[in-house]
């Protein structure tokens, strides 16, 4: 009985201890994540007393930010309508000034809010940080600094407007407008076309609409066995009683080719096209050529090749192309 009775208290004892042991890592553990806890919430604790803090001057920045960005909206108007009760000619000019006079403003703006909201911010310190990044940023926005300043250019340089119609690098269309990063055009059959400013800026530039007389040109071919002085005194007559082409600097008509098959003439005209189309000018001219051609018997040519077959005789063969070799 004495045996069971010291086995029974040294089973209690060592459950006991291990009980013991086991409380006091849990209360180990608890006590460390309840620490953790607590300087977590301790953390969030100051960010959140530090915003209720800043609250009242964030929002000053964002009230002094919007009052900048509505000047902003404001120097557009004001320069857009000033340039244009003057009937200023100088649209790109305009563009310029309202795109960098407004993100000049909003940039101040931006400044003076951030002034106000982060303490101890300065304007110095954002142009150190920019100095130091800016051969990296150089870099990696290279692309899109040369597009920039290449806008910027042709704005102030004006080699075209919006509303011209160009053609810059095969592509033709209208000018819809001209952004600091690129050029929109509208092409004749409705597409947008969109060529980056750096382009357009080192490309040729064909201005379609930069004056207002045109020359148009129309093309037709007549008969060897035609009357080319008759030929052409249609041709002059037609033109001479067109009242939408202009009498200076005038119009002609001339032999220009010698065809296989014709006479190639080309008539040369100019319009004013405020007032009349190319495209409805050389159509109408066409027209008429047609048609006044058909009543003088002027015939307008077309391909034809002659092809002999011969049959029988193979000496006749030989002979005709032993000519045919002699002529050529």
């Amino acid at each position: 009985m004495a045996e069971q009775k010291n086995a029974l208290n040294d089973v209690t004892q060592g459950t006991s201890e291990l009980l013991h042991e086991a409380t006091e890592k849990t209360t180990q553990t608890v006590l460390k994540h309840t620490a953790k806890y607590n300087d977590a919430y301790s953390t969030i604790d100051k960010f959140a007393d530090a915003f209720w803090e800043r609250l009242p001057y964030i929002c000053i920045a964002l009230v002094v930010f919007t009052i900048f960005y509505l000047l902003s909206k404001l120097f557009k108007f004001f320069v857009r309508k000033a340039l244009t009760d003057r009937s200023y000619t100088k649209q790109n000019l305009v563009l310029v000034l309202n795109r960098v006079g407004s993100s000049a403003i909003m940039f101040f703006g931006f400044l003076i809010a951030m002034v106000i909201a982060i303490p101890g911010f300065t304007p110095g310190q954002l142009m150190s940080a920019l100095g130091i990044g800016s051969v990296a940023i150089g870099f990696a926005f290279k692309d899109i600094f040369q597009n920039l300043l290449s806008g910027i250019l042709i704005l102030l340089g004006e080699p075209f407007k919006i509303g011209d119609d160009i053609i810059v690098s095969g592509m033709e269309g209208t000018v819809e407008d001209i952004q600091i990063r690129a050029t929109f055009l509208r092409s004749p059959d409705g597409r947008r076309i969109v060529i980056p400013n750096a382009t357009v800026y080192t490309s040729a530039v064909t201005v379609n609409t930069a004056y207002q007389r045109r020359r148009c040109e129309f093309v037709v071919g007549i008969g060897y066995e035609d009357d080319i002085q008759k030929a052409k005194d249609i041709i002059t007559a037609i033109l001479d009683k067109d009242p939408t082409i202009l009498s200076q600097p005038g119009f002609s008509v001339n032999v220009t080719a010698l065809a296989d098959f014709s006479i190639t003439l080309k008539a040369f005209w100019w319009v004013d096209t405020t007032e009349t189309g190319m495209g409805t000018s050389v159509s109408a001219v066409q027209e008429r050529v047609i048609q006044a051609f058909a009543e003088h018997n002027i015939s307008i040519p077309y391909p034809v090749q002659e092809v002999k077959i011969y049959r029988g005789d193979p000496s006749v063969q030989d002979d005709e192309s032993a000519r045919a070799k002699q002529t050529t």
